[in-house]
C-alpha cells in the first residue's frame, strides 16, 4: 500500500511538474509575442522630445500624450484611407465569397467529368510563385486601364484556391444523406447551399472572411504596384506616405500611434471571433 501510495505521489508530483513547465514556456512565449505591441502602444503615448531624450529606452512613461493621435489624422488624409481601406476589403471579400462558396460547392457536391482533373489543376496553382501571379495581373489591369481604379483594386483578389479548398473539405463533412434527402425533396442546389450547408458549416465560413478581411487590410504590393494616385490608398500604403510625407523618419512616437490606429480594427476583428476561426481551420482541416 505505501508503494502504491507513494507511486501515485510521484505521478502527480510528475504531472504537476510538467504543467508548470508548459505554463512557464507559455508565459514566456506570450511575453516575447506581445511585448512588440506593448512597445508600440507605450510610444505612441511618448512626445517627440521625451522619445529623444531617453538613452536607454523605458517600459514606461510618466507623461503620456493624445498629441500623436491628434497629428495622426491631420499629417495625412490617415481618414481617407481609412475609408478606401474599408471599401476595398468589404467590396473584395463580399464578391470573393460569392465566387468560392458556389466553386467549392461544385467540387464538394456535384458530379461532372474531369471535376477530379480540374480541382488539380486549382491546387496546382497554389505552386505558381505570387511574383508571376502579381506581374501577369498588372499587365493585364494596364491593358484594361483599370490602373488608379477601385476595380483594378479588387478585381485580381477576388478568388482564392487556398480558401475554396478549405471551403471543399469542410463540405465534404456534411453527410450525402442530407443532400440526397433534400433532393428528393425537391430542393434546389442553391437553396440547400443557403440553408443547410453554409449554416452548418458557419465557422469555416468566418474564418475564410476574417482571413480575407485581415489579407485585404494587410495589402501593400497590390496597392502600391497599380496605383499613384493619392485618392485611392489603403493604410498600408498610406504608413509610406505618413513616413515620408507627414511626420518624417525621425518622428517614431507619431509613426506608431499611426500604426497602432491602423492595427486596431484587426486586433477588434480577431477577438471577436478568435474562437470561430480556431473551429473552422480545426473543420477544415479534418475529415469526420
Amino acid at each position: 500500500m505505501k508503494n502504491s501510495n507513494s507511486l501515485k505521489k510521484s505521478n502527480i508530483t510528475r504531472k504537476a511538474l510538467r504543467k508548470g513547465a508548459v505554463y512557464v514556456f507559455l508565459s514566456i512565449w506570450a511575453i516575447a509575442v506581445l511585448f512588440p505591441f506593448y512597445y508600440m502602444l507605450l510610444t505612441s503615448f511618448k512626445s517627440y522630445s521625451s522619445y529623444n531624450s531617453e538613452f536607454v529606452p523605458k517600459l514606461y512613461t510618466s507623461a503620456p500624450t493624445l498629441e500623436n493621435y491628434i497629428n495622426a489624422f491631420k499629417a495625412v488624409p490617415l481618414a481617407d484611407y481609412f475609408l478606401n481601406t474599408v471599401i476595398f476589403t468589404i467590396a473584395t471579400t463580399f464578391i470573393m465569397l460569392c465566387v468560392i462558396i458556389p466553386a467549392a460547392f461544385a467540387f464538394s457536391r456535384l458530379e461532372f467529368k474531369g471535376k477530379s482533373l480540374v480541382f488539380t489543376l486549382f491546387l496546382a496553382l497554389m505552386m505558381i510563385p505570387n511574383e508571376l501571379v502579381v506581374i501577369t495581373n498588372f499587365v493585364s489591369i494596364t491593358e484594361l486601364g483599370l490602373r488608379n481604379t477601385f476595380t483594378g483594386l479588387v478585381l485580381p483578389s477576388v478568388t482564392s484556391v487556398f480558401y475554396i479548398y478549405l471551403l471543399k473539405e469542410s463540405f465534404e463533412q456534411i453527410p450525402d444523406e442530407l443532400y440526397y434527402a433534400a433532393k428528393v425533396d425537391g430542393t434546389s442546389d442553391f437553396k440547400y447551399l443557403c440553408r443547410v450547408m453554409l449554416p452548418i458549416c458557419r465557422p469555416t465560413v468566418i474564418t475564410v472572411t476574417v482571413l480575407k478581411v485581415i489579407e485585404c487590410w494587410n495589402s501593400y504590393v497590390w496597392p502600391r504596384l497599380i496605383t499613384d494616385n493619392e485618392a485611392y490608398y489603403l493604410v498600408s500604403n498610406g504608413i509610406q506616405e505618413i513616413r515620408e510625407n507627414g511626420f518624417g523618419r525621425e518622428n517614431i512616437p507619431a509613426m506608431m500611434a499611426s500604426v497602432v490606429v491602423i492595427s486596431l480594427p484587426l486586433i477588434v476583428v480577431f477577438l471577436i471571433f478568435r474562437k470561430k476561426i480556431m473551429e473552422g481551420v480545426a473543420r477544415g482541416g479534418l475529415k469526420g
